[in-house]
């Protein structure tokens, strides 16, 4: 989807982009080939990693060549529409966005369904609502960390936006120095929205303005490695970002009460390769822990 991704940028914002930049995190299916060309005035440059460096240290290396106002962080499994860009720069360029710092779209899969993209700060209660499933009986006290109650119609200040399409002031991204690399990939723009909000910056999402999202994208072939990434990230944001008491809260949730409800689940739609997958995922956990531990207790 790489090259549609990039078409879309030609065909709808060649007049707003000053150029893009696509880096390859070591990529071995060809997605690369072809992709630096000169259309609409639109120069496409690609920077081949010669390992898989992660989403964040990637998006910090694709910025670095960029020197605009303003950078969009678009997923390969997205395209943009008519309205992506141009709405989007309109707004951010007004008073009413004079404190945003990143701006999201409504995001639309193959069958025009509006993804719930926006999602909470999250806390120690919103992991204990989600791994016991209290979220679903409790929702005031045990809030999701998704904004699944909100419809997605309307436009809102939030407190995060996914990083699907990631529209970021350029000055605040210096300030920030970037994406935070201790997450390899997942929570680095939660982490990040939660700095910018530190320093009284908001994140706004304009449902005026939309966009194409597949979903998954890159990661549903590995969904493995994708449950060890998400649950490492969490347990590096907990110690980022919470009181050590509830850093270590989501760490005894994550490790010790939440894959018995994933394995009970998977065996109950009898699903053997979700089970693999939750055991593998645990297994590589485990393995990882002290580096994870290492990277939120020491480096934070």
């Amino acid at each position: 989807m790489l090259r549609e991704c990039v078409e879309s940028i030609s065909r709808v914002a060649f007049n707003f982009v000053a150029n893009v930049v696509v880096v390859d995190n070591g990529s071995v299916d060809g997605s690369d080939a072809n992709l630096i060309f000169q259309n609409n005035n639109l120069f496409v440059r690609c920077i081949r990693a010669e390992e898989n460096l992660g989403f964040s240290k990637a998006c910090n290396l694709g910025a670095s060549y960029c020197n605009s106002e303003f950078i969009l962080f678009l997923n390969p499994d997205a395209c943009l529409h008519q309205d992506s860009i141009d709405k989007v720069i309109s707004f951010m360029l007004s008073d009413e966005a004079s404190r945003v710092a990143v701006c999201g779209v409504k995001l639309l899969d193959d069958s025009g369904n509006v993804a719930r993209s926006c999602a909470r700060f999250p806390s120690l209660c919103t992991y204990v609502g989600h791994c016991t499933g209290l979220s679903k009986f409790f929702p005031v006290i045990f809030p999701s960390h998704f904004m699944i109650e909100f419809d997605h119609l309307s436009n809102k200040f939030v407190d995060e936006v996914i990083g699907a399409f990631f529209f970021v002031r350029r000055s605040v991204f210096d300030e920030l120095h970037g994406f935070d690399t201790r997450y390899f990939v997942y929570f680095e723009e939660l982490d990040f929205a939660l700095r910018a909000k530190m320093l009284g910056w908001n994140s706004y999402y304009l449902a005026d303005a939309s966009a194409y999202h597949k979903g998954g994208g890159t990661s549903d072939q590995v969904k493995a490695h994708r449950l060890f990434y998400s649950l490492r990230s969490r347990m590096i944001y907990g110690f980022r970002h919470f009181s050590r008491p509830a850093a270590w809260g989501v760490v005894m949730l994550t490790m010790l009460v939440e894959p018995w409800p994933r394995l009970a689940r998977a065996l109950l739609r009898r699903s053997w390769q979700e089970a693999r997958d939750t055991c593998w995922g645990y297994g590589m956990l485990w393995k990882d822990l002290p580096a994870t531990l290492g990277k939120g207790c020491i480096d934070g």
